[in-house]
């Protein structure tokens, strides 16, 4: 059985996050908590987090132990833009694209 979680406009720009979300791919919940607990990245945090809330979901909607489940697929995914404008000279002003990214957890038990 597979659970996810989806942490959805997070203010950081996917690229950030995407080498972590790599090396969490294959590993056990716990172990991939360690690596992002350890990791001073603000992608480790809120991939952290987002394990953590799949894991939840996992124990709390469908009763599986959290202990068992491995990372099948983690995921940083572009958001949408909020674009802003910063003044220039002679009343112009400049564009500025403040990125979002989407980061989705998918945990499986291995049974299906």
């Amino acid at each position: 059985m597979e659970v996810r979680a989806i942490s959805k406009n997070v203010r950081m720009s996917a690229s950030k996050g995407r080498d972590l979300a790599r090396a969490v791919v294959g590993k056990t919940v716990a172990e991939a908590l360690k690596i992002t607990e350890f990791s001073p990245r603000k992608a480790a945090f809120l991939l952290g987090r987002t394990i953590k809330s799949a894991a939840a979901n996992a124990s709390h909607n469908n009763g599986l132990d959290a202990e068992n489940l491995r990372i099948v697929k983690a995921v940083f995914d572009e958001g949408t833009r909020m674009r802003r404008y910063w003044p220039r000279a002679r009343g112009s002003a400049s564009p500025i694209e403040k990125q979002t990214c989407h980061i989705m957890v998918v945990l499986s038990d291995g049974i299906d």
